[in-house]
């Protein structure tokens, strides 16, 4: 393969040497005074002596390191999924019409007008391929098949609306997702991906009686969803060509499938929207449907608790909502009207700040 590469670089360098001299004999720079054998013979010889040259000096070095930029760009493609691939090469064929057409104008120019053509390609070849490859994650798949491809009315009407969903292992194991799919809130298909399963089988046979607890509650979570809901389900493979964490692996399946991550995951939730990725947080959902409550309204709680400061006491609301409740602390155990007075939302939830409502 290398000698190969040789000869075929030293015939492209000596076919470019014959046109330089070629040319160079043809506007006349060196004044000629009339045109003879040598001359004629002139470019062919200059041509093959510097051919010879650079196979036997230059060529090695030459083709190792473009062997070596061959297979730094081998590894990079073959790095890239799918959607990324495509979209590259078509925004890299788009760059090299605009070239072509901008090249029209230059056609009449000679070699000078060949020069500007071929580095046209180049600039707008490699400028729409980077292009291209940044702004992948702003095209929707599915949208884009559906505009391109006349699908069957036949198959439209079974066909799963909503782009997939991405379970991972904190999501199972917290097991609220049961219900939220029970309620119909979420659309398309769920998927399971093989290295969350294995996660969870891991936990599972854990030595710890926690951590062993959690993976079986998981395993029994997944069980349920696939006998009882009526949700497409699927297991899929994913592989990666390096070792990567279990968080890093769903960032990418989930960038190959144009799909979204459910997560309850603090820490994954913050890289995926770092990294353009549609995350759905359950923990967001659920403080998003807690009921409001303004400054003045009253409600009923029962006191269960003293607060941390001197007087206060604490109750809560049906969803877990912490009510702190000013001069509560007399009143553990039972059951009074109070005022809020002020809603405090912080990363881990909201508290509610209230007073006792004084009898009339």
């Amino acid at each position: 393969m290398k000698r190969l590469l040789k000869i075929i670089i030293s015939l492209l360098v000596t076919a470019a040497m014959f046109a330089i001299v070629h040319l160079v004999l043809q506007l006349n720079v060196f004044h000629f005074s009339s045109p003879n054998r040598f001359v004629a013979y002139l470019p062919a010889g200059v041509a093959i002596l510097f051919g010879l040259i650079f196979y036997f000096i230059i060529s090695s070095s030459v083709t190792d390191l473009l062997m070596k930029r061959l297979s730094q760009t081998e590894e990079k493609l073959s790095r890239m999924n799918v959607k990324e691939l495509v979209f590259s090469v078509f925004g890299c064929l788009i760059g090299l019409v605009i070239a072509n057409l901008i090249g029209l104008a230059f056609s009449g120019f000679g070699p000078m007008g060949t020069f500007i053509v071929v580095l046209l390609n180049i600039l707008l070849g490699v400028l729409g391929f980077r292009v291209a490859r940044k702004k992948k994650d702003e095209v929707n798949v599915t949208n884009l098949q559906r505009i391109l491809m006349q699908q069957n009315p036949m198959k439209q009407e079974s066909e799963i609306y909503g782009r997939p969903k991405i379970l991972d292992t904190s999501v199972i194991i917290d097991g609220r997702i049961m219900d939220l799919l029970q309620t119909g809130f979420i659309e398309g298909k769920i998927i399971i991906p093989d290295f969350v399963l294995e996660e969870l089988r891991h936990i599972a046979d854990s030595a710890d009686g926690l951590k062993r607890n959690r993976g079986r509650r998981g395993l029994d979570i997944l069980n349920e969803i696939q006998k009882q809901l009526m949700v497409p389900v699927e297991i899929q493979e994913f592989t990666t060509s390096q070792p990567m964490e279990v968080d890093s692996m769903l960032l990418k399946m989930a960038e190959s499938l144009d799909a979204f991550v459910v997560t309850n995951d603090f820490n994954l939730n913050k890289v995926a929207e770092f990294q353009g990725v549609r995350v759905l947080n359950i923990n967001e959902l659920a403080n998003a449907i807690k009921p409001v409550v303004l400054p003045g309204e009253e409600m009923q709680v029962t006191i269960i608790k003293a607060g941390k400061e001197p007087g206060q006491g604490v109750a809560y609301l049906n969803d877990g909502t912490m009510i702190v409740v000013d001069g509560g602390n007399k009143f553990i155990g039972e059951t009074k009207n109070v005022m809020v007075t002020s809603v405090l939302q912080t990363a881990a939830g909201r508290m509610i700040f209230t007073k006792m409502v004084t009898a009339a």
